[in-house]
């Protein structure tokens, strides 16, 4: 059986603050992508840059990951803000389609 802590609504995963493993802001998680099949999130969106929400990009970060930690109230990853610059991403009214070869690079970018 399932605990009442082992589950989190959508809502509450959505602005999310995510930081690496220093301790540094690196976003917040905009969206999360579902495979529609399994069920399973696969990609947490983190919102990253720009003033406001204004010129920010969105980058794909497998779900697999993220670590939440309680102390932080946010994810950790253990990405540097410029590992971030050549990472996979795109604008906010540009989301990509996740076909195979787009999950592929990103899976590719972060070594899964």
């Amino acid at each position: 059986m399932t605990s009442a802590n082992s589950v989190i609504s959508s809502e509450r995963v959505e602005g999310t603050t995510v930081y690496n493993v220093g301790g540094d802001k690196l976003g917040s998680i905009d969206d999360l992508m579902i495979d529609k099949v399994s069920g399973q999130v696969r990609y947490a969106v983190m919102e990253f840059g720009g003033f406001l929400g204004m010129g920010t990009d969105r980058y794909p970060i497998p779900w697999s990951m993220l670590r939440y930690d309680t102390s932080r109230d946010g994810y950790v990853v253990p990405l540097e803000k410029s590992q971030l610059e050549g990472a996979p991403r795109y604008g906010p009214d540009a989301v990509p389609d996740y076909d195979d070869a787009y999950r592929g690079s990103v899976d590719k970018y972060y070594g899964l």
